[in-house]
């Protein structure tokens, strides 16, 4: 999916899944930090699913995260 909106609590996303109110999700949005990658792990309940033209937008509260460094190498 592609993530719309981000907050401390929550996440917006739009996706070509569907998904019921009140399942458990887990995702991850990768962020450019000023050392290097980022990874936010996110586990989460769907609050709310609408229609969006064609795709599904997602609303999931984050119940738990961890951010960890992503090892890249060249």
């Amino acid at each position: 999916g592609i993530t719309r909106d981000v907050s401390a609590s929550g996440v917006f996303f739009e996706t070509d899944t569907n998904y019921a109110p009140g399942s458990e999700i887990s995702f991850a949005i990768e962020l450019q930090g000023p050392a290097g990658k980022l990874m936010f792990k996110c586990l989460g309940q769907i609050v709310r699913v609408e229609d969006r033209g064609g795709k599904v937008g997602v609303a999931a509260k984050i119940i738990e995260s961890r951010l960890e460094a992503v090892n890249g190498g060249s």
